[in-house]
Order: structure tokens, then C-alpha cells, then sequence
């Protein structure tokens, strides 16, 4: 036991407290767990505690938005007073996501102050807005189309603003803020201090800084790369298809990668509707994000996509700025980014907080150029290779019917086929035996109908989860003639079923630890369906199938999208192919 006379040691200090945060707000960083800076606060927050004008470089996720907000607060002082009081600083951010998510951050930082901040942006209620401005506030953080709303309304006042931040710069001028940059900065005091924060420093960044910003201090914050011997977190490959076929490879790839969450980036409007209507065809759920959206609309599609109701996000690259999501498992160029800061920006939502990600580009091929140019600019090699032939798709089936065996012996209960298996053998040769057990098996449970359909309509995408129907439900929730499949264990018959059937998709498989019972289990314990009406059930590496009712398949899709297992909430689809 510790005597309570012996000194304990002191706490380590905060390591933030170096670079000049005062103690109020080391305080709440320790509470919330924050001790050591990310390279881009270490070089920030000095200068600007310091007063300088700061032009920094730096992505997305490396603690930007802590880089300024840490000596915003100190700037500002303790929270104003309870009359009416101008805001004394001024957040300028490209969308609505982005200016939630720095009002909340300056919040948090900020409790100790008491300080008050308000996000305002196109789509929530003005009206409210007005009331708090009316009120006095200390931080106003706003999307610029709407702040420029209130100066022209004459309730936003900035003549007490003693700091203005420029956040994600050059989002804002790809989305078409250039003009409403330059009427807010111009009613702005002459004194104010400014930081200008820019993943990347085209000239009509460097032409704003120049006008707005007084004798900066430049800092550049490398993407973090991964050390010598380390597996990058991002797998990079592109495909080369002609555009009439794109359509077909993607649902290909997409079927064969089995994402968990993805987001597709197309160069247009209509080319987002166009696709999103396909994928929807093929079976997962697409939602489209394009700049003709509202904000009402913008906003649930967001809210589908965060709560992983959406597996596949279809966007152009200005709707989807700003978005900060973790969960993206993967990002696919269908049109080739035409910069490679471009091309960055996109890959960069994936593979985020330790995760892996994979990056996927389709290019036609007369836009190798596009390719090697983004290559020589990252300086990383982008993989390429060829869309899934047939024979790659039938060879997956082979591979899943090797899985289903394994499963069917890991099982166990095969005692009473060991008869039948000793007498072929004392017959024939042990191997022929066991290879006619995989060919039926394997031909039972997969038929060849669409792969030869495939070789004839080039666009329909071949799947190697194709398979026949092996079960028929009884109108008693039973099975009418259950057998036993050879090759697994499960259930089939030699004849169509009399009950109508689907399979369903399921985004977990035999890495995840997936397990026939689980499934099974899942379906019964949500839905009150017997046991005995699920049918086949195949377990791969990274998905699942399992044949259930049709009748009953969207009540189960539903079930099972919003419970977990193993642990975690998984894709649940229909099966088109």
C-alpha cells in the first residue's frame, strides 16, 4: 500500500502547454485527452497566438480545425457580456457538415471560457438565427452564401472581429464563393488577424492570400506516408474500360470487393442519376448527392449515409465537400479526376483512423496520360488491372464450394455417409470419388446458365454467387422434401421449389467469423421466422448468402439492418443475380 505521506509524482505536463495555451483551456484538453500536438498545431498555434497572419497547407484529419480554434478561444477572451455584443471572430467554411462540426469542436474547447458560438448555414431556419445574433455572440462560424444573407440583412455585424479563418479555401472557391469571400473580408476591420487553411495552394489562393493576408507565416504539412516496410492503408487500383461498359464493370468489382460503405465520385449531374439508378438495379442501395439537391434533401440522404442505411454514396466532387465521415471503406473514381490534388483529396476519405481503405479508378483508355500524371504527383504506384473475366467469376464458385465442403466437415455428422463412401472406394480411386462428390455438389449449388448468359450479353454483370434455388418452404413455415446437400450439410431438393424464394446478400463472411448458426439465429431471434424456413446458406470470405421466403425477405432485410452481428451492423441486401 502507498503511504499517503510519500509525495506521488507530479502528472506529466500537457505538452500543450509549450506552444502558449493557457490553463483554462489545458484543463479541457486534458479532460478530453488531448496531450500531444499534431505536427500542424505545433507549427500554428504559436504564430497565432502571436498575432501573425498564418497560410497553411494542410488535409483533412491532420487536427487543422484544433490548429486554430485553440488560439481563436485565447484571442477572444472570456465569454462577452450579457448585452448585446458583436461577434469578435469569424469562421468561414465550405458546407454545412464542416460548420457543424467546428462550431461543436470550438465549443468543447471551449467550456471553460463560457464562450458562445453559432454555426449558420443555408437550409436551417434564419429565423433562429436572428434571434441569437440578436442576442450577442462570441464565434460565429458560417458557410459563405448565408453569411453573406445576414450582412445584407444587416444583423451580422463584424466590425469588433479581431480574428477571421479561411477554412478548406480552396473548396470554397471550387464551389463558386470567390465573390462572397471578397464582399465578407471587405466589411471585415483592417485590423483583424486572418488565417488561411488550404489542402492545396493553387494561384487563386496564393491571389486571396496576397490581397488579405499581411506578411504570413507559410506552413506546409506533408500527408502523413506510411514508414519503410509498412502496408499503405489505401490499396490503389484502377481498371481500364471503354465507357460503354463502365456501368457493367463496376457492378462487377463492387460484387467481388464487397465494400461496407462507398462513395463513387462522377464528373456530373446527370451521370450521378444515371448511376445511381443502375446500382440500384443491381441491387444495393445507391443514393445520389449532386449540387441541384436542397438542403432538406442533401440532409437525409447525409443522414441515410452516417447511419450506414446507404451502402454506396453517388456524388459529384463539389456536393461532397466537406464530408467527414471514418467509416468509408472505400472511394471509386468512375471518371478520372482530371488534377492530382483532385485525385488526393478523394482517396483521403478513406482509410482513415487506422483503417483500410481501398481507392478504385476507372479509366478509358485513352486517359493513361491522366493516370501517369497522378502517379508522378503522388508518388504512389496505382495498381492497374483487368475487370473479373468468367472464368475468375466461376473460379470464385469453385472457391466457394471448396468453403461449403470445409464448413460440412468442420460440421461433422457424416456418419452416415461413410457407407456409401467406403464402398465407392473399395471400387474406384479414392480421388475420383471425392472429385465426383465436388462436381455434383459444386453443380447443384451453382448453375452454369449465368455465366453462358453473360458470355452472350457482354453488359450484365456475371456474379459468382449464382446458384440454384435448393429448398421449398411448406405452407407451414417447414420444408416440403428436405434433403441433405453433400456438399455442406444444408438443405436442398433435386426438384424446383414449390415456394417461391430469394437469396439475400449478406456483407460479412468467413474472416469475420460468420457461421451458419449466426444466421440463422439472426433471422429467428428478429423476425419470428422458423428455423426450418431458412434455406442454402453459403459462407465466403467476405460475404454471405442465404435463401429465405420471398414473401418475408424485406421484413428480414429490415430486421437485420438494424440489429448487429458478431458484433457489428452488416450490408443486408437482395441477391439480383
Amino acid at each position: 500500500m502507498t503511504d499517503p505521506e510519500e509525495p506521488q509524482p507530479a502528472a506529466p505536463p500537457n505538452a500543450f502547454a509549450a506552444l502558449g495555451i493557457e490553463a483554462v483551456t489545458l484543463k479541457t484538453l486534458t479532460e478530453l485527452g488531448y496531450e500531444e500536438p499534431t505536427p500542424i498545431q505545433r507549427e500554428a498555434i504559436p504564430p497565432l497566438l502571436a498575432g501573425r497572419d498564418l497560410l497553411g497547407q494542410a488535409a483533412t484529419g491532420t487536427g487543422k480545425t484544433a490548429a486554430f480554434a485553440l488560439p481563436l478561444l485565447q484571442l477572444v477572451g472570456e465569454a462577452g457580456t450579457k448585452k448585446p455584443s458583436p461577434p469578435r471572430a469569424l469562421v468561414l467554411v465550405p458546407t454545412r457538415e464542416l460548420a457543424m462540426q467546428v462550431a461543436e469542436a470550438v465549443h468543447r474547447y471551449g467550456k471553460e471560457r463560457r464562450i458562445s458560438v453559432l454555426p449558420i448555414y443555408g437550409g436551417q431556419s434564419i429565423w433562429q438565427q436572428l434571434r441569437v445574433l440578436d442576442r450577442g455572440v462570441d464565434v460565429v462560424v458560417a458557410t459563405p452564401g448565408r453569411a453573406v444573407d445576414h450582412l445584407e440583412r444587416g444583423t451580422l455585424h463584424l466590425e469588433a472581429l479581431k480574428l477571421v479563418v479561411l477554412d478548406e479555401a480552396d473548396e470554397m472557391l471550387d464551389m463558386g464563393f470567390a465573390e462572397d469571400l471578397e464582399a465578407i473580408l471587405s466589411k471585415t476591420p483592417a485590423t483583424r488577424q486572418t488565417a488561411l487553411f488550404s489542402a492545396t495552394l493553387p494561384p487563386r489562393i496564393l491571389a486571396i492570400a496576397n490581397k488579405h493576408l499581411r506578411n504570413p507565416v507559410r506552413i506546409a504539412i506533408a500527408r502523413e506516408r506510411a514508414k519503410a516496410g509498412e502496408t499503405p492503408r489505401v490499396r490503389q487500383v484502377a481498371y481500364v474500360v471503354p465507357r460503354s461498359e463502365k456501368h457493367a464493370a463496376l457492378g462487377r468489382v463492387l460484387d467481388m470487393e464487397t465494400p461496407t460503405s462507398a462513395i463513387i465520385f462522377c464528373r456530373t449531374r446527370i451521370e450521378v442519376d444515371e448511376l445511381t439508378e443502375a446500382m440500384n438495379a443491381h441491387g444495393y442501395r445507391a443514393d445520389a448527392l449532386h449540387g441541384g439537391f436542397a438542403q432538406d434533401q442533401r440532409d437525409r440522404v447525409m443522414k441515410r449515409f452516417r447511419a450506414n442505411e446507404t451502402d454506396l454514396l453517388i456524388a459529384t466532387d463539389v456536393a461532397a465537400r466537406g464530408l467527414d465521415i471514418d467509416h468509408i471503406s472505400h472511394v471509386v473514381n468512375y471518371d478520372v479526376p482530371t488534377e492530382p490534388d483532385a485525385y488526393t483529396h478523394r482517396i483521403g476519405r478513406t482509410g482513415r483512423a487506422g483503417r483500410e481503405g481501398v481507392a478504385i479508378t476507372f479509366i478509358e483508355p485513352r486517359e493513361h496520360r491522366l493516370l501517369r500524371s497522378i502517379q508522378q504527383a503522388t508518388h504512389q504506384k496505382i495498381t492497374v488491372a483487368t475487370i473479373p473475366s468468367v472464368a475468375d467469376l466461376r473460379q470464385r464458385r469453385l472457391e466457394l464450394t471448396r468453403a461449403a465442403l470445409r464448413e460440412a466437415v468442420l460440421a461433422g455428422n457424416l456418419d452416415a455417409y461413410r457407407g456409401v463412401v467406403e464402398q465407392l472406394a473399395s471400387e474406384l480411386d479414392p480421388m475420383d470419388v471425392a472429385a465426383a462428390a465436388v462436381k455434383l455438389a459444386h453443380e447443384v449449388n451453382h448453375s452454369e446458365v449465368g455465366a453462358q448468359s453473360v458470355e452472350r450479353d457482354a453488359p450484365r454483370v456475371a456474379d459468382p454467387r449464382q446458384e440454384r434455388p435448393v429448398f421449398a418452404p411448406s405452407e407451414h413455415g417447414g420444408e416440403r422434401g428436405r434433403g441433405r446437400d453433400p456438399a455442406r450439410g444444408g438443405r436442398r431438393r433435386s426438384a424446383e421449389p414449390e415456394w417461391a424464394t430469394v437469396r439475400l446478400f449478406v456483407g460479412m463472411g468467413r474472416i469475420d467469423g460468420l457461421r451458419p448458426g449466426d444466421l440463422v439465429g439472426a433471422i429467428a431471434n428478429e423476425t419470428g421466422l422458423s428455423g426450418g424456413a431458412i434455406g442454402s446458406i453459403e459462407i465466403a470470405d467476405r460475404f454471405a448468402l442465404v435463401e429465405v421466403p420471398a414473401d418475408a425477405a424485406e421484413d428480414i432485410i429490415r430486421a437485420l439492418r438494424g440489429t448487429t452481428m458478431r458484433g457489428r451492423r452488416v450490408t443486408v441486401r437482395r441477391d439480383l443475380h
